[in-house]
């Protein structure tokens, strides 16, 4: 058995795990940080240059999340291929209620932006080989027990073993591994008898930088505008909600079938649907972890919370609680405490739960809300969406969740943020 010590351990180097590494060496120098991730590292496959792919996945980055990698040094890279949202719109399939935003109308460059997962993975590698992080990879944390200095953990890379003794450990891994399981976390589950089809669509008409979350009978769809940040282009990012019965006749059928079930679907807003990438697809589910921090460890991003796709909240959210626990590692580096001080977890928990708990119920009423077709109901809504429309105090607070900076902002970089909401 090999042993080493290290401060900060990170359970996964996807972009959730990475981008705590970077934060914590760009703010918290003097923590020593080891990511463990499953695939290997190797600095080869690190293109010069990058050239976009249709099909490739992407997130939708809110205005304040674009402020957090502004503050990390960050978004100078991402900003060459994020496409920008400089107006939203939502609206219900077939009942005459909308709700329209506007960058200009809030002084912004846009409302929020679309970024390739594989783009801003490479951004965030390309300035985490530039630091003094570690890792291990590829390998895998199979357990971990407390010890005196915090916390043992042990790894698994191959058919060899080691232990890595540390403060703290940080589950990013997503929730798949199992770990969050082993390690004693209870997560709850809410399904909603829903798949996500994700895929690229092209269009007859430019999308003009417009994000639509256009809700229907059958579930929620938003397309997102991809491709060209300097110019609005043809290309869209789509989220389709589907049930199984609907995501199997969907799967089976042509692509020229899907563009017309697509387009029966979401209308004419976008001209017409002339081509449909590759679709991949998942269950939608809500998981949430009531309590997930401990003494030594702490769950993020998927692995402590992950939300319905339908207003683009999950990463954003994930975000903004990775920046409030560097914030709170900070501070235990700053007074000489151990990152694993089950204090200074219980205070990133105390900090972030109002934000977590405020989005995921915004996420999950959206849902119920828009899943009743009584007329009743559906009048409500369109009496909500005009509502939102015409007033502009409520309009704002809308826009202000919507871009990510509507709760309390971590200060990562100075004293430590008031905890007024």
């Amino acid at each position: 058995m090999k042993h080493s010590d290290t401060d900060v351990i990170i359970a996964g180097g996807g972009l959730a795990g990475a981008t705590l590494a970077l934060a914590l060496a760009r703010v918290a120098p003097a923590l020593r940080v080891t990511v463990v991730e499953a695939f290997p590292l190797s600095t080869d496959a690190l293109p010069d240059s990058y050239q976009p792919s249709y099909d490739a996945r992407s997130t939708a980055l809110a205005w304040g999340s674009r402020l957090i990698f502004e503050e990390l040094g960050l978004w100078h890279r991402i900003s060459e291929h994020a496409t920008p949202i400089q107006h939203i719109h939502v609206s219900d399939r077939g009942r005459f209620g909308a709700t329209r935003l506007n960058a200009k109308e809030y002084e912004q460059q846009a409302l929020g932006y679309v970024v390739d997962n594989r783009w801003m993975g490479l951004c965030l590698m390309r300035e985490l080989l530039e630091t003094k992080v570690q890792w291990q990879a590829p390998a895998e944390v199979t357990d971990m027990t407390p010890c005196e200095q915090g916390v043992s953990v042990s790894l698994k890379s191959g058919n060899e073993t080691s232990r890595l003794k540390a403060q703290c450990l940080i589950v990013a891994d997503g929730g798949r591994s199992g770990l969050r399981e082993k390690l004693g976390f209870q997560p709850s589950h809410h399904g909603y008898n829903q798949n996500a089809l994700i895929a690229n669509v092209s269009t007859s008409d430019s999308h003009e930088f417009t994000a639509f979350e256009r809700f229907t009978e059958a579930g929620p769809m938003a397309m997102l505008p991809h491709g060209s940040p300097s110019r609005a282009g043809h290309e869209s990012a789509l989220v389709w909600t589907l049930n199984d019965q609907e995501l199997e006749q969907v799967l089976a059928m042509s692509d020229s079938d899907k563009c017309l079930r697509l387009q029966e679907r979401f209308g004419w807003r976008l001209g017409r649907f002339t081509r449909i990438g590759e679709c991949n697809h998942y269950p939608l589910t809500l998981t949430t972890v009531a309590e997930p921090v401990r003494p030594g460890v702490a769950l993020v991003g998927n692995a402590a919370h992950a939300l319905h796709p339908v207003a683009g909240q999950g990463f954003n959210l994930a975000l903004r609680g990775l920046m409030t626990l560097v914030e709170q590692f900070r501070l235990a580096a700053e007074q000489g405490r151990s990152a694993g001080d089950f204090q200074i977890l219980r205070r990133y928990h105390e900090l972030h739960n109002p934000d977590w708990q405020q989005t995921v119920q915004f996420s999950d009423s959206l849902i119920r809300i828009f899943g009743h077709s009584l007329a009743p109901v559906a009048a409500a809504r369109d009496a909500g969406l005009v509502g939102l429309d015409l007033l502009p105090g409520a309009k704002r607070l809308f826009a202000r969740k919507a871009m990510g900076i509507g709760g309390r902002r971590a200060v990562i970089n100075g004293p430590a943020a008031s905890d007024k909401q």
